[in-house]
């Protein structure tokens, strides 16, 4: 979705502020990033070995600093600003996606193999991949491949809601009025961030996205058929994400062969240079990653040589086209198929003929990779609406590396309660639950009728990621729908579709501002939800 800037964002660039951005590492910014980092570390682990889900904490951090604002004394004043609001919810997102999903689950998987030996060695691959994925995130983001402007959902929800909470007025409550929403729908048991998302995200990969739900969750009654033991959905997202890789690297020659010629934009050339020299960058990372994991778990003595050059070869590119799809999948959806995706290349690990205990360590490797890039890709989203959307373009540069110093602060606090507490998880035989998954892959293996299936359906996600192109991203949003079985998410995009183009329809294009913060509001109010009822459940437990 490639829309101009709001009227409505373009009234916050007053938010843009101070004339220098407030630092991450002042000394209240750093004592609350600290806390609020041991918080949603904490959090998300229990959450993820409870309950098998990860909420979403960046809310929880914003309004931590907006109560704090509030107290009378002088060291708390400096968080009446949304940008220092903004950093809050930066690092207390980083700890608690960072923790569970890129740390806490990855190391969990050599455990329930029977190779506790590996932990180790797998955390310090899994914390070095997640901060190189931060890091690779804030190098792209505002560039061809993932452009600010795309709706990356979640932000648009945490930087609504700090901006409502600052100015007051229509804005707080027409965010009230969706938070109320959410809210109630959440209490039904209804996806109600699936219905927020449709009524922001570009329509084209919101109606490929509610599709692959519903086609996922009725393909049995309707069909006869189970999609998911057919591998339908995994061989989709295998050309569709193929395909994108593709269109990425097209995208940096189209602009890179522009600005040679002096014919490009020079916005659009300089993001594209950006983008190739971070995709150069990310590789030669990953593949120093994957080295360090081979001769660090042993797993090299179990292989040939020619077979250890080949899993080095393909462990890189797998991480690689992981964190890309992930990223897309959130970018547009706010969804994103981490788990199913990490499950897709290890099928095809097992195709090649990787032994048990290398694919142990792809199966980790690869799951630690995307999380924390979807989740700063939300952060930075959130803080560009904050500072205007590039408004100031020193400050809108200076915001985004404070982010990443609050996001990084945040990423190694969960690597310190990741450190201090997995043992006592492990020892109570708590993991993720997909971890069970993963290892029942890896000791079943995988038969040549499933090998061809994931071919032959490869081949229309890939035509169908062609027909969409790098902008709609249809083939890569269907094939997330087909992987995720839940059904009534799919009637609530497809109902959020309806409600934006009736809107649409009877007040036109000025009404869109209204109805992104509505958005964002409902999205909120599910995530606030989530976590709230997921913590009670996890205390209960």
């Amino acid at each position: 979705m490639n829309t101009p800037a709001s009227p409505a964002h373009s009234a916050h660039a007053a938010l843009a502020g101070p004339a220098s951005h407030p630092r991450a590492l002042a000394p209240a910014n750093f004592l609350l990033t600290v806390v609020l980092s041991v918080f949603g570390a904490i959090v998300g682990i229990q959450l993820l070995a409870s309950l098998g889900i990860t909420p979403s904490t960046s809310l929880i951090g914003a309004l931590a600093a907006m109560t704090l604002a509030r107290i009378p004394l002088a060291m708390f004043k400096g968080f009446r600003s949304v940008h220092s609001q903004n950093l809050a919810q930066t690092s207390i997102s980083s700890a608690t996606f960072g923790a569970a999903n890129s740390l806490f689950l990855p190391i969990g998987i050599p455990f329930l193999f029977g190779l506790p030996d590996m932990v180790v060695p797998m955390l310090v691959g899994v914390s070095l991949a997640m901060l190189l994925d931060a890091w690779l995130l804030y190098r792209m983001f505002d560039t061809p491949a993932f452009p600010a402007r795309n709706p990356w959902p979640l932000g648009i929800a945490a930087a609504e809601a700090i901006k409502a909470g600052d100015s007051g007025g229509k804005q707080a409550r027409l965010l009230l009025g969706g938070l109320a929403t959410g809210v109630a729908g959440a209490v039904f048991s209804l996806p109600m961030s699936a219905f927020g998302v449709a009524l922001i995200g570009g329509l084209g990969a919101m109606a490929a996205f509610g599709i692959g739900l519903l086609l996922r969750g009725y393909s049995m009654p309707l069909f006869g058929l189970d999609i998911a033991k057919l591998y339908i959905p995994h061989g989709m997202m295998i050309g569709a994400g193929l395909v994108a890789l593709v269109q990425v690297g097209l995208v940096v020659a189209r602009h890179s062969g522009k600005a040679g010629a002096g014919t490009g934009k020079s916005d659009d050339a300089q993001g594209a240079a950006r983008l190739g020299r971070s995709l150069r960058l990310g590789a030669m990372g990953y593949l120093a990653i994957t080295l360090l994991l081979t001769v660090g778990t042993g797993i090299y003595t179990g292989m040939s040589l020619g077979l250890l050059v080949a899993f080095v070869i393909y462990g890189t590119f797998a991480a690689f086209v992981h964190e890309l799809i992930v990223g897309i999948a959130a970018m547009h959806s706010g969804w994103f198929p981490a788990f199913a995706v990490a499950l897709i290349t290890l099928l095809i690990g097992i195709l090649i003929g990787f032994p048990p205990e290398a694919l142990v360590v792809l199966a980790g490797f690869s799951a630690a990779t995307g999380p924390a890039f979807a989740d700063m890709g939300y952060d930075l989203k959130a803080g560009h609406l904050l500072r205007g959307e590039g408004a100031d373009p020193a400050f809108e540069m200076e915001g985004r590396r404070q982010q990443l110093i609050a996001g990084m602060i945040g990423f190694l606090v969960a690597i310190a309660v990741v450190l201090a507490s997995y043992h006592i998880f492990f020892a109570n035989k708590q993991t993720a639950p997909i971890n069970a998954a993963y290892i029942a892959a890896i000791k079943a293996g995988i038969s040549m009728e499933t090998a061809r299936s994931l071919v032959l359906w490869a081949i229309p996600g890939a035509i169908l990621q062609v027909l969409g192109g790098p902008r709609q991203q249809l083939g890569v949003l269907f094939a997330t729908g087909l992987l995720i079985a839940f059904p009534a998410a799919g009637w609530m995009v497809a109902l959020g579709i309806a409600v934006r183009l009736v809107l649409m329809r009877i007040a036109g294009p000025a009404v869109r501002d209204r109805v992104e913060v509505f958005a964002g509001g409902v999205i909120a109010g599910d995530a606030l939800y989530s976590f709230f009822s997921g913590a009670f459940k996890a205390l209960r437990k």
